[in-house]
């Protein structure tokens, strides 16, 4: 395992999707190497979507099964239509893996640490793709030991 330089957040937006790790996990991801976030159907999770820029960095977090966040990827290619949306009004992006966390930060820790209690994750919990500020993205990296490969 080895440990490598956290990615530069400068002139990034800063994303957590939450994806259950028995339909959909980070592994998969990996397996893939490219993904397509689809199939959200929430007006302000939409929104978030459509708000991508190419590069931005993403939290990915395993929910129901697990309750962490797991790892980093990036958005490769925002602004898509859902394909699984026949109406065409839904939003998607394709993601790709950048790296595991040394260590998954469970939503308990979370939920402990004073600092994140204006994270959208925990003020908007039902909420599957909400920002992240710098300074949350900065504490959280750090709570998890870094990035590994």
């Amino acid at each position: 395992m080895t440990t490598f330089a956290n990615p530069d957040v400068t002139g990034k937006q800063l994303w957590l999707m939450k994806s259950e790790p028995d339909v959909y996990s980070y592994d998969d991801l990996v397996a893939e190497g490219e993904g397509t976030w689809d199939g959200v159907r929430n007006h302000l999770a939409a929104r978030n979507l459509r708000s991508m820029r190419e590069g931005d960095l993403v939290f990915f977090y395993h929910s129901n099964i697990g309750r962490e966040i797991v790892a980093v990827a990036t958005i490769s290619v925002p602004g898509l239509t859902d394909p699984t949306d026949p109406e065409g009004k839904w939003a998607a992006v394709k993601l790709r893996p950048v790296a595991k966390l040394a260590r998954p930060i469970t939503l308990a820790e979370i939920k402990a640490t004073p600092a994140l209690a204006e994270m959208d994750l925990l003020r908007l919990s039902r909420l599957s793709v909400s920002s992240v500020r710098p300074t949350e993205w900065a504490l959280l990296l750090e709570m998890a030991g870094g990035l590994v490969e």
